[in-house]
């Protein structure tokens, strides 16, 4: 009888086991102001944690004005999903950006882009595609994008913006399939105060396969 057979069943079954995805919740109660959490990495721009009205937050500062962006979590190797809740405001004609990504700094963004009212799909800054959506200056907004991968060398994509104190819509305002993608890399935060006033994020949901 050869011994080493159930051990080379063993690695066999393993190697074909689907990996649990990573789940990732952050609310930024716990974390000390100044420097983020070590699960979050500064790309670009000045990103610390600050209180806000009696919470804490991820903010955007205004110093310097950068299209300033983060990588969090755990890298991905497939599908990846970001939720977050953001508070930002105008000053008179000025409106700020910003938004969230997935796989990297050169995934899929979903951005919010005020000045032009409308929630936009980009790519290596091209809008992929983009629908009208009017953002309220001083409350919260939630951005969810989901990128999916359905089957080999098919992915599914789909962006919802919405006011945190309403439900969650049932459908995406935005869709789109693609078939070149890797699915490689961290979930993001993006942000570019136009405004001259903080972005802060807070409730970042984050799960990646």
């Amino acid at each position: 009888m050869n011994k080493s057979l159930p051990f080379v069943l063993l690695v066999v079954a393993t190697s074909f086991a689907q990996a649990e995805p990573k789940k990732l919740a952050m609310d930024f109660e716990a974390a000390e102001e100044g420097t983020p959490p070590s699960q979050i990495m500064v790309v670009e721009g000045a990103i610390t944690v600050k209180a806000m009205n009696g919470n804490k937050v991820l903010e955007i500062g205004l110093d310097p004005l950068v299209d300033a962006n983060a990588l969090i979590g755990d890298s991905a190797n497939g599908s990846a999903t970001i939720e977050t809740r953001v508070f930002a405001s105008k000053a008179g004609r000025s409106y700020p950006r910003f938004g969230v990504g997935v796989h990297g700094q050169s995934g899929y963004r979903l951005i919010i882009f005020a000045a032009k009212k409308e929630l936009q799909l980009v790519k290596n800054d091209e809008v992929i595609k983009s629908v009208p959506f009017e953002w309220k200056s001083e409350a919260w907004t939630k951005l969810k994008l989901e990128v999916k991968k359905v089957a080999e060398g098919q992915w599914s994509l789909s962006g919802k913006a919405w006011s945190a104190d309403a439900e969650e819509p049932k459908e995406a305002q935005l869709t789109h399939e693609d078939a070149t993608l890797k699915g490689q890399g961290k979930c993001s935060i993006w942000g570019t105060p136009f405004a001259g006033t903080p972005i802060s994020f807070d409730d970042i949901k984050i799960e990646v396969e």
